[in-house]
């Protein structure tokens, strides 16, 4: 497994102050991936993952977790509460093999939506994939996913929906 990339762990404040810290996710953070996933929403699971689903399967949980920060790059955002950290929001990417461009995926618990957790994420998601060289970033937005799609808008994201892919709508980002 590739070193843990240190450097990438920044802390941040949110609008009202709250301290945030933005790292890459390892796989002892197996728990508090799966403990996040549990908390939010059905709408949000769905929204996230396009399916019911309640939590994490072992297998899914340990790709989540057990990245190599190359070609597969997860940050967790993460709050301190009463000595225990907690996950509040997650953002990752997967290349596409034999391409430079990758997939992103985000996800910010319910009770955080709206206090700038996804901006950063995904900022700073960006800034990871553009320092491995990486030229594009794309993902899928379910059509009824309002708030992704005006989030993806306010990020610069393009929009494309392809023939026969009515309930999606692909996001693309030249990085």
């Amino acid at each position: 497994m590739a070193d843990y990339p240190q450097h990438l762990v920044h802390p941040h404040r949110l609008f009202d102050g709250t301290e945030v810290v933005i790292r890459p996710i390892r796989p002892e953070d197996a728990a508090i991936e799966q403990e996040f996933v549990r908390g939010l929403s059905d709408d949000s699971r769905y929204n996230r993952f396009m399916g019911q689903l309640r939590e994490l399967a072992p297998r899914k949980l340990q790709y989540m977790t057990t990245i190599d920060y190359d070609q597969h790059m997860a940050l967790i955002a993460t709050v301190q509460r009463d000595g225990q950290e907690i996950e509040i929001g997650v953002a990752r990417y997967v290349v596409t093999p034999g391409s430079d461009s990758c997939e992103f995926a985000i996800a910010v618990d319910d009770s955080w939506q709206g206090t700038g957790v996804a901006g950063i994420l995904m900022l700073e998601l960006i800034e990871t994939a553009r320092s491995k060289g990486l030229k594009a970033m794309a993902g899928f937005v379910l059509a009824s996913n309002h708030k992704m799609l005006k989030f993806c808008r306010q990020l610069g994201f393009e929009f494309h929906r392809d023939m026969g892919e009515g309930d999606t709508i692909n996001v693309v980002k030249v990085l």
